[in-house]
């Protein structure tokens, strides 16, 4: 082996390290590292494989720039000892402001791509607010209902799928709605979801104040 060969060797080995530490940790976006991404493009067969031993699969949206692990569902196919693996990605439980709040922010995104407009959708936490106050019981206390929704905008934020963006001092909060949020919130799921809505609104208003 040549050096110039061995040194190609030694730092697709470095990146393939990289990229599963980093797959394991979140979500790798070619916005945030082109240089990462177009490695994972390169690597990513044999992330494939890697990642497969664990019982995980690799998630990749060339068209929207993502990438991330996902626990692999279960096959018929395979043998009981891959069917029983421990789950190395552990699921979260989301309280109920913040499943639905994910469920408007999709619904939203999904009416700004239809319009045709730019690639990416921003919107101020007024905004968000408004997304979701027709669905919360009537309160007169404005600053205990935006506490509050900090609390479940900066969940969102900590998941990944707003990003909070630089704003001068005084000026109201924006937020990026990250679009790997397809991802988790599907077109069937979507598709429902305004059937879905008159349960949500019954059970907020009922008194289901999980913070």
């Amino acid at each position: 082996m040549t050096q110039a060969e061995l040194s190609t060797a030694n730092t697709s080995g470095n990146d393939l390290s990289t990229l599963i530490i980093l797959l394991l940790k979140g979500v790798i976006y070619q916005d945030a590292d082109a240089s990462l991404w177009n490695a994972l493009l390169l690597l990513q067969a044999r992330v494939r494989d890697y990642v497969s031993v664990l019982g995980l699969e690799l998630v990749l949206d060339e068209a929207e720039a993502y990438a991330f692990l996902r626990s692999r569902p279960p096959n018929q196919e395979t043998d009981d000892a891959a069917v029983t693996l421990p789950r190395l990605i552990v699921r979260r439980a989301l309280s109920f402001p913040v499943s639905l709040l994910l469920a408007l922010l999709r619904k939203k995104l999904a009416e700004f791509d239809a319009s045709g407009g730019d690639t990416r959708l921003v919107l101020s936490r007024d905004e968000i607010v408004e997304l979701i106050r027709v669905f919360l019981p009537e309160t007169s206390n404005e600053a205990k209902l935006m506490d509050q929704m900090e609390t479940h905008l900066n969940k969102i934020v900590e998941l990944g799928f707003l990003r909070k963006l630089k704003v001068a001092t005084g000026q109201t909060s924006l937020f990026e709605v990250r679009r790997i949020l397809k991802a988790f919130v599907d077109a069937q799921w979507l598709a429902e979801f305004d059937l879905r809505l008159a349960s949500y609104q019954t059970q907020l208003t009922s008194g289901n104040k999980d913070d």
